[in-house]
């Protein structure tokens, strides 16, 4: 089993598809980490020689910021915007979502589970 950046990769999926359990990874930015190292995209996690799991492992290591530090930047952001108090930081604040989106229908994902309301009596 690869080990790459604290991420167990799993074994049956093609390497191309495996490093994007990586946080911070994407599938384009994991094709040019396979070009880098000399690795064919199609090859399966298992397959892999040690070397090979290296040579990603130090391409990783010294250009992509993974996993921890990533996620360390993105919070840092998102306080930032809750502390300017701009509209993308009271949103984050609220639970709602930031992009424009509509909130009177869905947006359930942000906003969670439906809450009920009692009915107005007559």
């Amino acid at each position: 089993m690869a080990r790459i950046a604290g991420v167990d990769l799993p074994k049956h999926k093609r390497i191309e598809i495996a490093l994007t359990y990586i946080y911070g990874l994407g599938l384009s930015s994991s094709q040019k980490i396979l070009e880098r190292a000399n690795v064919h995209n199609s090859i399966r996690c298992k397959d892999l020689t040690d070397e090979q799991v290296s040579t990603i492992r130090q391409i990783i290591d010294e250009s992509y910021l993974v996993e921890g530090p990533a996620k360390r930047i993105e919070t840092m952001s998102i306080k930032r915007l809750m502390e300017i108090n701009c509209i993308r930081g009271q949103r984050h604040r609220k639970g709602l979502p930031l992009r424009g989106q509509r909130t009177r229908t869905n947006a359930r994902t942000r906003r969670g589970s439906k809450k009920t309301v009692a009915g107005k009596k007559k």
